[in-house]
């Protein structure tokens, strides 16, 4: 799971960490708001499973190119991704709605 900050203003804007979510190692990651967040499968048959503080509401959704965030990636080939993700602006181009010490 990588969160990456995307806060107008904030020091961190565009920073991001990677956290390794196994079934053996049983962590979880809170993403708080203002923050993005992407991940990739190291196994097939890999489940993720989302706990949100709303309802899921698919207008409000926003993207950011996966390969726009200087992000390292583990990956052994091409990604598989989604439409909304094929189709996302880069961090550079992305309208964040979120400015930082004001609804972060």
């Amino acid at each position: 799971m990588l969160p990456v900050d995307i806060r107008r203003g904030s020091p961190t804007y565009g920073k991001w960490e990677g956290y390794e979510l196994t079934a053996e190692n049983g962590h979880q990651l809170y993403v708080p708001v203002g923050f993005a967040h992407g991940f990739v499968t190291l196994e097939a048959d890999s489940e993720i499973v989302y706990k949100s503080t709303d309802y899921y509401a698919p207008e409000t959704e926003g993207a950011v190119r996966w390969d726009s965030c200087d992000i390292e990636w583990p990956l052994s080939g091409d990604p598989i991704l989604s439409n909304k993700d094929q189709e996302a602006p880069s961090l550079a181009d992305f309208d964040s709605p979120f400015v930082y010490g004001q609804n972060s």
